[in-house]
Protein backbone atom coordinates (compact mmCIF):
# COMPACT_ATOMS: atom_id res chain seq x y z
CA UNK A 1 0.00 0.00 0.00
CA UNK A 2 1.62 3.32 -1.10
CA UNK A 3 3.01 5.83 1.83
CA UNK A 4 0.23 8.73 2.47
CA UNK A 5 1.67 11.74 0.16
CA UNK A 6 2.65 14.45 2.64
CA UNK A 7 1.37 17.94 2.75
CA UNK A 8 4.15 19.52 1.31
CA UNK A 9 5.68 21.33 -1.61
CA UNK A 10 9.18 21.39 -2.65
CA UNK A 11 10.50 25.18 -3.29
CA UNK A 12 12.89 26.05 -6.00
CA UNK A 13 15.31 28.39 -5.35
CA UNK A 14 16.58 28.96 -9.13
CA UNK A 15 12.84 30.21 -9.39
CA UNK A 16 13.67 33.25 -7.17
CA UNK A 17 17.66 33.88 -7.80
CA UNK A 18 18.93 37.39 -9.51
CA UNK A 19 22.16 36.00 -10.62
CA UNK A 20 25.11 38.58 -11.34
CA UNK A 21 28.29 37.35 -12.90
CA UNK A 22 31.33 36.82 -10.74
CA UNK A 23 29.31 36.71 -7.36
CA UNK A 24 27.65 33.41 -5.67
CA UNK A 25 24.05 34.05 -3.96
CA UNK A 26 22.84 31.97 -1.35
CA UNK A 27 20.18 30.75 -3.33
CA UNK A 28 23.02 28.78 -5.62
CA UNK A 29 24.51 27.10 -2.94
CA UNK A 30 21.53 25.72 -0.20
CA UNK A 31 20.42 22.76 -0.52
CA UNK A 32 16.43 22.47 -1.45
CA UNK A 33 14.73 19.30 -0.84
CA UNK A 34 12.74 17.95 -3.92
CA UNK A 35 10.92 14.95 -1.79
CA UNK A 36 10.17 14.34 2.17
CA UNK A 37 11.10 11.20 2.39
CA UNK A 38 12.46 10.76 5.74
CA UNK A 39 15.23 7.80 5.22
CA UNK A 40 16.61 10.05 2.67
CA UNK A 41 16.85 13.89 3.67
CA UNK A 42 20.04 15.20 3.03
CA UNK A 43 22.81 16.41 5.64
CA UNK A 44 22.10 19.93 7.88
CA UNK A 45 21.15 21.54 10.54
CA UNK A 46 18.88 23.92 9.57
CA UNK A 47 15.55 23.29 7.93
CA UNK A 48 13.61 26.25 6.44
CA UNK A 49 10.01 25.52 5.92
CA UNK A 50 7.36 28.18 4.52
CA UNK A 51 3.72 28.16 5.92
CA UNK A 52 1.98 30.83 3.12
CA UNK A 53 -1.33 30.89 4.80
CA UNK A 54 -3.31 33.58 6.60
CA UNK A 55 -6.04 31.76 7.99
CA UNK A 56 -5.23 31.70 11.19
CA UNK A 57 -4.91 35.42 11.51
CA UNK A 58 -8.65 36.25 9.44
CA UNK A 59 -9.83 33.10 11.87
CA UNK A 60 -8.58 35.44 14.88
CA UNK A 61 -10.62 38.56 13.47
CA UNK A 62 -7.16 40.10 12.14
CA UNK A 63 -5.99 41.27 8.44
CA UNK A 64 -4.71 38.87 5.93
CA UNK A 65 -1.39 39.36 4.49
CA UNK A 66 0.38 36.63 6.03
CA UNK A 67 0.20 34.15 3.28
CA UNK A 68 3.16 36.69 1.49
CA UNK A 69 5.73 36.14 4.30
CA UNK A 70 7.65 33.13 3.12
CA UNK A 71 7.39 34.43 -0.29
CA UNK A 72 9.02 37.99 0.58
CA UNK A 73 11.73 36.09 2.45
CA UNK A 74 12.86 33.81 -0.57
CA UNK A 75 12.90 36.65 -2.51
CA UNK A 76 15.37 38.48 -0.44
CA UNK A 77 17.34 35.81 1.15
CA UNK A 78 18.02 33.51 -1.54
CA UNK A 79 19.59 36.55 -3.12
CA UNK A 80 21.81 37.49 -0.42
CA UNK A 81 25.35 36.76 -0.88
CA UNK A 82 27.03 33.36 0.07
CA UNK A 83 30.21 34.54 0.98
CA UNK A 84 31.77 31.53 2.70
CA UNK A 85 31.56 32.96 6.01
CA UNK A 86 28.17 31.93 6.88
CA UNK A 87 26.27 28.73 7.29
CA UNK A 88 24.88 28.15 4.19
CA UNK A 89 26.18 24.41 3.61
CA UNK A 90 24.06 23.36 7.04
CA UNK A 91 20.88 25.10 5.86
CA UNK A 92 18.07 23.07 3.44
CA UNK A 93 15.55 24.79 1.88
CA UNK A 94 12.40 22.46 2.94
CA UNK A 95 9.67 23.50 1.37
CA UNK A 96 6.57 24.62 2.41
CA UNK A 97 3.52 23.56 3.51
CA UNK A 98 0.54 22.76 0.87
CA UNK A 99 -2.09 24.66 2.07
CA UNK A 100 -3.30 26.61 -1.32
CA UNK A 101 -6.54 24.53 -1.16
CA UNK A 102 -7.32 25.81 2.29
CA UNK A 103 -6.10 29.33 1.60
CA UNK A 104 -8.74 29.77 -1.35
CA UNK A 105 -11.96 28.17 0.83
CA UNK A 106 -10.78 30.72 3.24
CA UNK A 107 -10.82 33.86 1.21
CA UNK A 108 -14.26 32.76 0.13
CA UNK A 109 -15.24 33.25 3.90
CA UNK A 110 -16.33 36.99 5.63
CA UNK A 111 -15.05 36.29 9.32
CA UNK A 112 -17.54 38.45 10.43
CA UNK A 113 -20.60 36.57 9.43
CA UNK A 114 -20.56 33.62 12.60
CA UNK A 115 -21.05 30.55 10.15
CA UNK A 116 -18.08 31.56 8.52
CA UNK A 117 -15.95 32.66 11.17
CA UNK A 118 -16.64 28.63 12.15
CA UNK A 119 -15.43 27.20 9.02
CA UNK A 120 -12.23 29.73 9.05
CA UNK A 121 -11.49 28.48 12.52
CA UNK A 122 -11.85 24.43 11.41
CA UNK A 123 -10.14 25.46 8.41
CA UNK A 124 -7.14 26.85 10.84
CA UNK A 125 -7.75 23.43 12.44
CA UNK A 126 -7.18 21.52 9.64
CA UNK A 127 -3.79 23.47 8.80
CA UNK A 128 -2.65 22.14 12.20
CA UNK A 129 -2.43 18.61 10.86
CA UNK A 130 -0.58 19.56 7.87
CA UNK A 131 2.08 21.54 9.90
CA UNK A 132 2.60 18.60 12.62
CA UNK A 133 2.68 16.25 10.33
CA UNK A 134 5.54 17.87 8.17
CA UNK A 135 7.61 19.65 11.07
CA UNK A 136 7.66 16.30 12.83
CA UNK A 137 9.24 14.68 9.91
CA UNK A 138 12.18 17.18 10.12
CA UNK A 139 12.47 17.64 14.03
CA UNK A 140 12.75 13.13 13.60
CA UNK A 141 15.69 13.76 11.34
CA UNK A 142 17.69 16.38 13.82
CA UNK A 143 16.89 19.48 11.99
CA UNK A 144 16.98 22.76 13.47
CA UNK A 145 13.28 23.73 12.12
CA UNK A 146 12.91 27.33 11.03
CA UNK A 147 9.32 28.22 10.44
CA UNK A 148 8.31 31.19 8.56
CA UNK A 149 4.93 31.86 8.19
CA UNK A 150 1.88 32.25 8.35
CA UNK A 151 0.10 33.49 11.25
CA UNK A 152 0.58 32.54 14.79
CA UNK A 153 -1.15 30.12 15.06
CA UNK A 154 1.40 27.74 13.78
CA UNK A 155 2.93 27.55 17.11
CA UNK A 156 0.54 24.71 17.84
CA UNK A 157 1.64 22.42 15.43
CA UNK A 158 5.23 23.32 16.02
CA UNK A 159 5.07 22.67 19.67
CA UNK A 160 2.93 19.21 19.20
CA UNK A 161 5.68 17.78 16.23
CA UNK A 162 8.38 18.69 18.82
CA UNK A 163 6.53 17.32 21.70
CA UNK A 164 5.88 14.22 19.85
CA UNK A 165 8.96 13.47 18.16
CA UNK A 166 11.01 14.10 21.60
CA UNK A 167 8.75 12.35 23.36
CA UNK A 168 8.55 14.89 26.46
CA UNK A 169 6.80 17.78 27.43
CA UNK A 170 8.14 20.76 25.78
CA UNK A 171 8.59 24.82 26.41
CA UNK A 172 8.10 27.97 24.26
CA UNK A 173 9.81 31.66 24.75
CA UNK A 174 7.98 34.02 22.58
CA UNK A 175 8.70 37.82 21.71
CA UNK A 176 5.40 39.33 21.23
CA UNK A 177 2.99 42.22 22.55
CA UNK A 178 0.17 39.37 22.22
CA UNK A 179 0.57 35.90 24.82
CA UNK A 180 -1.43 34.27 21.80
CA UNK A 181 -3.47 32.53 24.94
CA UNK A 182 -6.93 33.44 24.25
CA UNK A 183 -9.54 30.83 24.99
CA UNK A 184 -10.04 26.96 23.46
CA UNK A 185 -13.23 28.58 21.32
CA UNK A 186 -11.90 27.24 18.15
CA UNK A 187 -8.49 27.65 16.28
CA UNK A 188 -7.01 30.65 15.03
CA UNK A 189 -3.76 32.97 15.39
CA UNK A 190 -4.67 34.17 19.19
CA UNK A 191 -4.65 30.96 21.14
CA UNK A 192 -1.96 28.20 19.64
CA UNK A 193 0.01 28.35 23.44
CA UNK A 194 -3.45 27.90 24.90
CA UNK A 195 -4.69 24.66 22.71
CA UNK A 196 -0.73 23.46 23.30
CA UNK A 197 -0.97 23.63 27.20
CA UNK A 198 -4.63 22.33 26.72
CA UNK A 199 -3.38 19.35 24.51
CA UNK A 200 -0.46 18.52 26.82
CA UNK A 201 2.72 19.29 24.44
CA UNK A 202 3.46 22.78 26.48
CA UNK A 203 4.80 22.40 30.28
CA UNK A 204 6.81 25.73 30.36
CA UNK A 205 5.90 29.30 28.67
CA UNK A 206 7.50 32.71 28.87
CA UNK A 207 5.99 36.01 26.95
CA UNK A 208 8.64 38.49 26.03
CA UNK A 209 7.86 42.26 25.46
CA UNK A 210 3.76 40.96 26.51
CA UNK A 211 1.84 44.49 26.56
CA UNK A 212 -0.84 44.72 28.87
CA UNK A 213 -3.20 46.52 27.63
CA UNK A 214 -3.35 44.27 24.23
CA UNK A 215 -4.69 41.12 26.68
CA UNK A 216 -7.78 40.40 27.60
CA UNK A 217 -8.28 39.95 31.55
CA UNK A 218 -8.78 36.24 30.83
CA UNK A 219 -5.78 36.14 28.31
CA UNK A 220 -3.74 36.94 31.32
CA UNK A 221 -5.39 34.96 33.87
CA UNK A 222 -5.40 31.98 31.92
CA UNK A 223 -1.44 32.38 31.72
CA UNK A 224 -1.41 32.91 35.96
CA UNK A 225 -3.52 29.31 36.07
CA UNK A 226 -1.21 27.49 34.20
CA UNK A 227 1.70 29.19 36.10
CA UNK A 228 3.35 30.77 32.44
CA UNK A 229 5.05 33.90 32.91
CA UNK A 230 5.68 36.92 30.36
CA UNK A 231 8.24 40.25 30.72
CA UNK A 232 6.24 43.00 30.46
CA UNK A 233 6.64 46.26 28.07
CA UNK A 234 6.69 48.17 30.79
CA UNK A 235 9.46 46.97 32.57
CA UNK A 236 11.36 46.80 29.14
CA UNK A 237 11.23 50.63 29.20
CA UNK A 238 15.12 52.14 29.06
CA UNK A 239 16.51 48.90 29.88
CA UNK A 240 19.13 47.75 27.30
CA UNK A 241 17.33 44.34 25.59
CA UNK A 242 20.38 41.49 26.62
CA UNK A 243 20.08 42.94 29.95
CA UNK A 244 15.77 42.59 30.12
CA UNK A 245 16.76 38.83 28.85
CA UNK A 246 19.16 37.58 31.19
CA UNK A 247 16.83 36.57 33.63
CA UNK A 248 14.75 35.10 31.09
CA UNK A 249 17.88 33.13 30.12
CA UNK A 250 18.00 31.88 33.36
CA UNK A 251 14.26 30.50 33.44
CA UNK A 252 14.21 28.73 30.27
CA UNK A 253 17.47 27.56 30.82
CA UNK A 254 16.19 26.33 34.30
CA UNK A 255 12.93 24.32 32.33
CA UNK A 256 15.74 21.55 31.47
CA UNK A 257 13.54 20.37 28.52
CA UNK A 258 13.62 21.27 24.45
CA UNK A 259 11.73 24.40 23.68
CA UNK A 260 11.22 26.64 20.16
CA UNK A 261 12.14 30.14 20.13
CA UNK A 262 8.80 32.44 18.83
CA UNK A 263 8.55 35.50 17.48
CA UNK A 264 5.77 37.50 16.38
CA UNK A 265 6.77 39.75 13.56
CA UNK A 266 4.30 42.79 15.23
CA UNK A 267 6.62 43.11 17.90
CA UNK A 268 8.79 44.39 15.71
CA UNK A 269 8.27 48.54 15.39
CA UNK A 270 6.88 49.43 12.16
CA UNK A 271 7.42 46.05 10.66
CA UNK A 272 4.65 44.95 8.10
CA UNK A 273 3.03 42.64 10.12
CA UNK A 274 -0.66 41.34 10.42
CA UNK A 275 -1.22 43.97 13.39
CA UNK A 276 1.45 47.24 12.92
CA UNK A 277 2.73 48.21 15.92
CA UNK A 278 4.18 51.81 16.82
CA UNK A 279 5.40 50.54 20.11
CA UNK A 280 7.30 47.57 19.50
CA UNK A 281 11.47 46.66 20.10
CA UNK A 282 13.82 47.37 17.45
CA UNK A 283 15.11 45.09 14.69
CA UNK A 284 18.20 45.52 16.22
CA UNK A 285 16.66 43.87 19.51
CA UNK A 286 14.97 41.44 18.23
CA UNK A 287 17.51 39.77 16.77
CA UNK A 288 19.31 39.84 20.04
CA UNK A 289 16.46 37.95 21.49
CA UNK A 290 16.60 35.54 18.97
CA UNK A 291 20.52 35.18 19.34
CA UNK A 292 20.51 35.03 23.12
CA UNK A 293 17.53 32.46 23.45
CA UNK A 294 19.33 30.48 20.64
CA UNK A 295 22.65 30.48 22.72
CA UNK A 296 20.77 27.85 25.49
CA UNK A 297 20.85 24.41 25.36
CA UNK A 298 17.44 22.48 24.25
CA UNK A 299 16.54 25.03 21.68
CA UNK A 300 14.80 23.46 18.55
CA UNK A 301 13.20 25.48 16.78
CA UNK A 302 12.66 28.97 15.83
CA UNK A 303 9.50 30.13 14.36
CA UNK A 304 8.75 33.58 12.92
CA UNK A 305 5.04 34.22 12.12
CA UNK A 306 2.69 37.00 11.11
CA UNK A 307 5.02 38.70 8.52
CA UNK A 308 2.42 40.73 6.14
CA UNK A 309 4.00 41.95 3.35
CA UNK A 310 0.25 43.74 2.21
CA UNK A 311 0.25 45.68 5.64
CA UNK A 312 3.11 47.41 5.06
CA UNK A 313 1.71 51.81 4.89
CA UNK A 314 2.68 51.76 1.37
CA UNK A 315 1.93 48.91 -0.27
CA UNK A 316 2.90 45.46 -1.07
CA UNK A 317 5.69 46.21 -2.62
CA UNK A 318 7.30 48.05 0.07
CA UNK A 319 6.16 45.68 2.50
CA UNK A 320 7.87 42.79 0.71
CA UNK A 321 10.96 44.19 0.52
CA UNK A 322 10.56 45.42 4.42
CA UNK A 323 9.87 41.70 5.29
CA UNK A 324 12.49 40.10 3.13
CA UNK A 325 14.97 41.89 5.22
CA UNK A 326 13.42 42.08 8.54
CA UNK A 327 13.23 37.40 7.94
CA UNK A 328 16.51 37.28 6.56
CA UNK A 329 18.22 38.98 9.56
CA UNK A 330 16.36 37.24 12.07
CA UNK A 331 17.51 33.38 9.97
CA UNK A 332 20.67 34.46 10.04
CA UNK A 333 21.33 35.52 13.28
CA UNK A 334 19.59 32.24 14.26
CA UNK A 335 21.72 29.57 12.23
CA UNK A 336 25.17 31.81 12.93
CA UNK A 337 24.16 31.35 17.10
CA UNK A 338 22.60 28.02 17.38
Amino acid sequence: MPATPQPWLPVDPSAWLKPRVGETRIGESIQALTHLDASALPLGRFAILGIPESIGPRANLGQGGAELGFSAFLQHFLNLQDSGRLAVQQMVLAGQIDCADLQQQAQKLNANETKDLKQLRQLCGELDKRVAKVAEVLFQQGYQVIAIGGGHNNALPLLQALAISTEQFVGAVNLDPHADFRPLEGRHSGNGFSYAFDAGYLRHYHVVGLHPAKNSQATLDQLQNVGATYTSTVTMLGVKMHRVLHSVQQQVAAWRTPFGVELDVDAIMQAPASAFNYAGVSLSDAMIYVREMAKIRGCRYLHLAEAAPSCHPLGVDAGSKAAGQILSELVLTYTETV
